[in-house]
């Protein structure tokens, strides 16, 4: 299609019947931070809170120019576009059929439902939803709804281009766009470049579901054998074909990016603007910091597109868990420490004031303690490097963690266990002490080396109070010295040696 074509598509496509003309928000932080102007198109504000219902309605409702006696519509999908295309069939009175996965979260099947559509859960994968409703257009007269790979879907998506050029009339150097399929790509970089082809269009996606960023490199579409589904909004396999036809001239640069760097978006938009986007919305923003990073950018006005905002509640303790490291500001490291008293302590006086969300240690053996400590970083990966180097000065094997999945998702929350017969005389207390830096050492300070300690949990839950969970090996002679020394530290605790979680699972 001719950019000219494509811009009339653009310009009278018909998508506010059901969709808002959505803000473009300066990111205060962000913009300091990277010394850029950053601006957020805030696609999460629609009533499905994500873009899709444009290119739905867009779609569905030139069909209905095109065939006054349309039967209805159907699509496949597991998320947004389901309630697009809900949502554009209730405003114009037509029969709309969802088929969703299995797989699909049940708040998405009840939204859904909520907007008047039939939702038929059928298929373990969206491939096998897509074949199901490709059979029950052809046996029921639907018209197929694709979620990306129709200009018309791409005009309407489009449209958001035409609103940041309106409420930006000053330069804009470049967009930063999500990328999956590609229809929102397509039509913002269609629309663009006709009308100002000096704007640069980067498209960006999860590292784990690169499919036109590897297209782009081998010079046609490839198929992915698999992809990552945690910015599930964008994990496609393959770029649709005709999208493809227009990003492959259109757009100026492609990058990927990780969980981690995602959710530091997820955390950057909510601090700048109190929203809380879906991963696959905040795509482009990581995208957006990672580039000015590598390019050295400065000074330069960059917009990023919030796509959507249909979040799982559940995936928000992922999301804070990793977004600290996605941000160079967290470090995980494996410390092997000597199994004596007072051991602790002195490796909290080697990292020093810097603020500790994770400690994780349980008693093995006489001689080695393994320790893993999650450790605040206020300047990035090379005070990570100096702080291994000045451990390592000091005789403490290090390992750097920081990038390792398995101790990320899985190791951190292992660590214990049942000791067996090597730990005696073992008393379990839970501490809650003022979390502020230094807190931790202070605490230990105060512990002393007269006990040794031989099971101990911390992690920083982002409230005022630090909880610790620990253990001690006291002789029985030592009891009455133990219990004043609990009452002399002033900071509330609670014996759990009789609780079940322990005796279960750690004694």
């Amino acid at each position: 299609m001719r950019k000219g074509n494509f811009l009339e598509k653009v310009l009278t496509a018909r998508v506010y019947d059901v969709a808002r003309e959505t803000p473009l928000d300066h990111l205060n932080r962000v913009s300091r931070r990277f010394h850029n102007k950053v601006w957020l198109k805030r696609e999460d504000l629609q009533p499905v809170f994500s873009f899709k219902c444009r290119g739905a309605f867009n779609k569905i409702y030139q069909l209905m120019q095109a065939n006054p006696d349309l039967a209805g519509v159907i699509t496949a999908s597991a998320g947004n576009h389901a309630q697009g295309v809900a949502l554009a069939a209730r405003k114009l009175g037509l029969r709309a059929i969802i088929v969703m996965p299995i797989t699909t979260p049940d708040i998405k099947v009840s939204a859904v439902r909520s907007y008047g559509a039939k939702a038929i859960v059928k298929g373990d994968t969206f491939e096998a939803a897509r074949d199901h409703s490709l059979e029950l257009a052809k046996k029921e007269g639907l018209a197929y709804i694709h979620p990306y790979d129709d200009f018309d879907v791409m005009a309407g998506q489009g449209t958001i281009a035409h609103e940041i050029i309106r409420q930006h009339p000053d330069p804009i150097d470049a967009i930063f766009v999500p990328i999956g399929g590609g229809g929102l790509c397509a039509g913002i970089a269609g629309f663009i470049k006709a009308v100002n082809p000096a704007i640069k269009i980067i498209a960006v996606e999860p590292a784990d579901a690169a499919g036109f960023y590897e297209a782009r490199k081998a010079g046609r579409r490839v198929i992915l054998k698999e992809v990552g589904i945690f910015a599930d909004g964008v994990a496609v396999k393959q770029v649709g074909k005709l999208t493809y036809s227009v990003l492959k001239d259109l757009v100026d640069d492609a990058i990927t990016v990780t969980t981690d760097q995602i959710c530091a978006a997820i955390k950057d938009t909510y601090e700048d603007t109190r929203a809380i986007c879906e991963p696959a919305g905040a795509v482009s923003l990581a995208g957006l910091k990672k580039y000015v990073e590598t390019k050295g950018w400065k000074g330069k006005t960059l917009v990023a597109i919030n796509s959507g905002a249909n979040m799982n509640f559940d995936r928000l303790r992922h999301v804070s868990e990793r977004a600290e490291i996605g941000e160079n500001r967290e470090a995980l490291l494996a410390i092997e420490i000597p199994e004596q008293p007072g051991s602790f302590k002195r490796l909290c006086k080697l990292i020093g004031n810097r603020s500790i969300t994770e400690f994780n240690y349980r008693y093995a053996d006489d001689s080695i303690a393994r320790v893993f400590a999650g450790i605040q970083l206020s300047q990035g990966i090379d005070e990570k490097i100096r702080l291994i180097a000045k451990l390592k000065s000091q005789g403490y094997p290090v390992v750097d963690m920081t990038e390792n999945e398995v101790a990320k998702l899985h190791t951190r929350y292992m660590i214990g266990g049942h000791p067996g017969n090597s730990v005696t005389n073992e008393q379990l207390y839970r501490f809650q002490f003022p979390d502020k830096p230094g807190a931790l050492l202070n605490f230990l300070m105060k512990v002393g080396d007269r006990w040794n300690i031989s099971l101990f949990h911390y992690r920083n839950h982002g409230s005022n109070f630090g909880r610790i969970l620990m253990g001690f090996q006291v002789d029985k002679k030592d009891n009455k010295a133990f219990k004043a020394f609990l009452k002399s530290i002033d900071i509330p605790y609670w014996d759990e040696t009789e609780n079940d979680a322990y005796k279960l699972f750690l004694r």
